[in-house]
């Protein structure tokens, strides 16, 4: 244990200073004790667990016209197996539809919307089929395949996915809704979230730091051409798609950022890219220069250049099919009304996903030159002083 600490003392300093970082934004976005949060109303809803113990009627049956979905409804015994009405039985309604819901059998688990009235009584009708086990199923394979495959490395990966998810949510989005500037915030959320998987991944090394370095550059690229295009085409975060209720709750008092919304999510959906692309040129540079260390600094950007070509591909197209991928119902949607080429050139969706995905583009291509000019030099800095000593 002593050895490891001893080979191992920049990494953990650098990890420790940001589990500090981390608490300290942390506590800086948590509500002040004896904060005010209000008192619970006399009719409210709670989402909670129940189990089907009987189907009573189920007039739930399947519409060609929607392509095999089931219509209907279903009147339901159910044990309620969370929260505060734990262990009673209830009879609950099941409403089913194309878009919503889906028939239940004896034995489902199901998340139900509880609601509670002024005089004390309480009604439940079913939210949803209960996902939680078979999404955790998914995700165990999924861990169990990154590690099989991935060994330490991909344990490693696995550690620093749950970080960047822990920084977005319980950093990032508490900040967002006090009204930290959304640009500024995303930006420095992103950053550490590089600093720290890359010191995980790699420990304190040049090969981080180059990494680290061009990752936060590739990812400041995006953000400002992402904010080019958004001023050109006149364009902002109002515009995105479920963005009304945001509104809402702004205009309710919540002073959360609304109009950068756009360029927050081009740094984010920027960052993994760029990560790769960085630590890849990286990782070459830094071993080819241990291979040869007589090669010069050009030389050295000149072979990281070489490298960065080949990923830029299928890096950019990588990108632009996975915003394409995302949107794909409302592109056959378009499709389908026959829009003239104007009006689909003019609309916002289809703005916003051309500057999402092209902006995010940019700093994933940026990030190449990037990359290999500072890992280069980092490099030759290191060659001219062994020349110096």
């Amino acid at each position: 244990m002593k050895a490891f600490i001893n080979n191992n003392k920049r990494t953990i300093a650098v990890l420790l200073a940001a589990v500090v970082i981390f608490v300290a934004a942390r506590i800086w976005v948590s509500p002040a004790s004896g904060e005010d949060t209000g008192t619970q109303p006399e009719e409210y809803a709670e989402y909670d667990t129940g189990t089907v113990l009987e189907i009573l009627s189920d007039s739930t049956e399947a519409d060609d016209a929607a392509d095999g979905a089931y219509r209907g409804d279903q009147l339901m015994l159910v044990e309620i197996t969370s929260g505060r009405y734990e262990g009673e039985t209830m009879q609950v309604y099941n409403y089913v539809g194309p878009l919503y819901g889906a028939p239940l059998k004896v034995g489902d688990s199901a998340v139900l919307i509880v609601s509670t009235y002024a005089d004390g009584s309480h009604t439940a009708t079913v939210y949803e089929f209960n996902r939680l086990l078979a999404l955790a199923a998914i995700i165990a394979l999924f861990v169990i395949a990154t590690v099989l495959v991935g060994g330490k490395t991909g344990a490693k990966s696995l550690i620093s996915l749950v970080i960047t998810l822990i920084c977005i949510f319980l950093i990032l989005l508490p900040m967002l809704m006090k009204g930290f500037p959304t640009l500024l915030t995303v930006f420095l959320i992103c950053a550490y979230v590089a600093v720290v998987s890359f010191t995980i991944l790699g420990g304190v090394s040049r090969k981080t730091l180059c990494a680290s370095l061009a990752t936060i550059c590739g990812i400041a690229v995006a953000l400002l051409f992402g904010l080019a295009a958004q001023a050109l085409a006149r364009i902002d975060g109002l515009r995105l798609a479920d963005v009304e209720p945001l509104l809402q709750l702004r205009q309710t008092g919540t002073p959360i950022g609304l109009r950068y919304l756009l360029v927050g999510g081009i740094v984010i959906s920027a960052l993994g890219a760029v990560m790769d692309v960085a630590m890849s040129i990286a990782s070459a540079i830094s071993e080819i220069h241990s291979v040869n260390p007589t090669l010069s600094t050009k030389e050295l950007f000149r072979s990281g250049m070489n490298i960065g070509r080949d990923m830029v591909g299928t890096m950019t197209n990588t990108l632009i099919l996975a915003f394409l991928g995302s949107s794909f119902v409302i592109v056959i949607y378009l499709y389908s009304i026959g829009l003239q080429p104007y009006q689909l050139l003019s609309s916002s969706y289809f703005a916003i996903e051309v500057i999402s995905g092209i902006s995010s583009s940019i700093g994933v291509i940026i990030s190449v030159p990037l990359t290999a000019l500072i890992s280069a030099y980092v490099h030759g800095w290191q060659k001219a002083i062994k020349k110096i000593r």
